[in-house]
């Protein structure tokens, strides 16, 4: 069979960013074959997706993509650590894929493997070091950047690596396969011109976040020249239609009351919730009208801003602690949100593969028949997921979108 290059994504929204990706990554492997893994409606970073799953789909099936696979809600907007560990696994267990390539600003994937290689193995020195940094109050990002600077002797590539937010999710995918002790290549493609969160940009490259702050402040004219046509067109028929959602602010109200109204125990049980935060969060809602009071009454330095954002996401969604543990051992369905000719044939050829593959393209019809409680509970907080999320749409806001809508084929 032809290479098969494996990606996973937000696509938030797909733009010409993206697509140098894409191309970048399928001359490199020379792969015939893409398969998107894309995150649902809501993100890793604790927001909204600006378009609904479906509509990332059409983007990534027109700009290039063979066949889209949803990456369930417990890993998307889950640690970098849990999303690339639900990402992989999913790669994985296609037995069909070769490459697994990712944007970085480092692309010496031996820098990369090496710090992955000590995140995996833990060494007891390491380990140490670790427990001190955490010792100082540091989030745990800051905290592991310093351990591995200092277990690797502050080495000027080591730093260089370990700053930026692409490399560090690099870093997990390529833990992920050696966790998993998989054959697929983790292949790392150089950013072109913009950083991950930079709101800046050029005549036709820019970040994903800086198109959101685009759109945002209404300024619609600059993302023609941002996006490929047909996600450009997508993106501004969903506005038009009123099923943008900007960003978590929008379900700022349903947020703060799910807090005010849950106790202590079952905040302390939200995932990222630990060391007395919950009492914090608690009394900062008891306060504040919006998010952005309630994210400055209990931020710190333990607590990074993303951290803070998917804990509220949590609440919003009723995810607990046990969801995050059973992802982690659990290995998920695959669930087919759209294909071309070429991404059926694949689909064919991966359950010819694995024929245990637990593959979703009827919800209705997983759930009548699946005996799996782990996976009909993942389910169930995607469907939820979808259903707070329109929601947030201006017109149309109807429920249960996952039984009613139909696979995307191209």
């Amino acid at each position: 069979m032809s290479k098969v290059l494996g990606i996973i994504a937000e696509y938030n929204p797909f733009h010409n960013g993206h697509l140098y990706h894409l191309e970048q990554s399928k001359k490199i492997t020379g792969s015939k074959y893409v398969v998107a893994v894309i995150s649902g409606n809501f993100t890793q970073r604790g927001d909204t997706s600006i378009v609904d799953k479906w509509t990332k789909t059409k983007m990534a099936l027109e700009a290039g993509c063979d066949l889209v696979i949803e990456l369930p809600l417990v890993y998307a907007i889950s640690s970098a650590e849990n999303f690339a560990n639900g990402g992989i696994k999913i790669l994985n267990s296609l037995k069909v894929v070769d490459y697994v390539s990712f944007g970085a600003e480092t692309s010496d994937i031996n820098v990369l493997d090496k710090i992955a290689t000590i995140l995996y193995e833990e060494p007891k020195e390491y380990k140490a070091l670790l427990t001190t940094e955490l010792n100082k109050g540091l989030a745990f990002p800051k905290a592991r950047q310093n351990a591995l600077m200092l277990y690797l002797n502050d080495i000027r590539d080591y730093a260089e690596a370990l700053s930026a937010p692409n490399n560090i999710l690099g870093i997990e995918y390529i833990k992920a396969l050696k966790k998993l002790k998989s054959k697929i290549q983790p292949v790392p493609i150089e950013r072109y011109e913009t950083g991950y969160n930079d709101l800046s940009y050029t005549s036709d490259i820019a970040s994903a976040s800086a198109i959101r702050n685009i759109v945002k402040n209404g300024g619609f004219q600059p993302l023609k020249s941002l996006m490929p046509e047909t996600s450009y067109q997508l993106l501004i028929n969903q506005i038009k239609f009123g099923q943008a959602v900007n960003d978590l602010s929008v379900f700022e109200k349903q947020i703060i009351y799910n807090l005010r109204t849950m106790s202590i125990e079952e905040i302390a049980n939200l995932p990222d919730v630990s060391e007395g935060l919950e009492y914090s969060l608690k009394k900062a809602v008891s306060m504040c009208n919006t998010l952005d009071e309630l994210i400055e009454n209990i931020k710190s330095k333990r607590y990074t801003l993303t951290r803070i954002q998917r804990i509220l996401l949590y609440s919003l969604l009723k995810l607990t602690k046990k969801d995050i543990e059973v992802s982690k051992k659990q290995n998920p369905y695959i669930r087919v949100l759209g294909f071309n000719d070429k991404g059926k044939y694949l689909l064919s050829e991966a359950i010819k593969q694995n024929p245990r593959l637990e593959v979703i393209t009827s919800v209705k019809k997983f759930l009548d028949s699946s005996f799996n409680k782990n996976l009909i509970n993942m389910l169930g907080k995607d469907i939820l997921a979808t259903n707070v999320y329109t929601i947030g749409y201006k017109n149309n806001s109807q429920s249960n979108l996952d039984y009613t809508s139909k696979i995307i084929i191209k």
